[in-house]
């Protein structure tokens, strides 16, 4: 019986310059209504994939880093956006070694991806509906 193949996505900034795939499916696709999401992405809320690092490769461009410390937990965050359009592409996190997190939006398709949760939704908007059954985490979702 011939192996599966593992997905392929790319993706990428607004102008181009930086470029991105990614191989698998993510361990985790969530949905994070943290003040800090809604800051940083002038929006409602971020919609986050969770990549193992060694399965995010950078094709083309730089990225410039911010390094933020959250109010909640004291551990930082590494934001990395394009230089030249400004959009966030991810994040590292000091609380989930060798994980990277991808930018959902950036990604060229994004049809494929599932949410698994909702997490700082003691944060949330209160015009956003969240899906009915769909797991939800007031802070933070730390696995067991």
């Amino acid at each position: 019986m011939p192996a599966t193949p593992i997905p392929v996505h790319e993706g990428g900034c607004l102008c181009g310059a930086v470029r991105y795939r990614v191989h698998g499916k993510p361990a985790l696709t969530a949905v994070c209504h943290c003040t800090f999401c809604q800051r940083r992405l002038a929006s409602a809320f971020a919609i986050v994939a969770f990549f193992p690092e060694e399965s995010v490769e950078f094709l083309q461009g730089e990225m410039s880093t911010h390094e933020h410390i959250s109010d909640a937990s004291g551990r930082w965050l590494r934001v990395n956006f394009c230089p030249h359009c400004g959009t966030s592409m991810g994040h590292t996190a000091e609380f989930r070694p060798g994980v990277r997190a991808v930018a959902a939006g950036t990604l060229d398709e994004r049809d494929w991806l599932t949410i698994d949760r909702h997490v700082w939704v003691q944060s949330k908007l209160p015009w956003v509906q969240i899906p009915d059954g769909m797991p939800t985490y007031q802070q933070a979702y730390v696995a067991p």
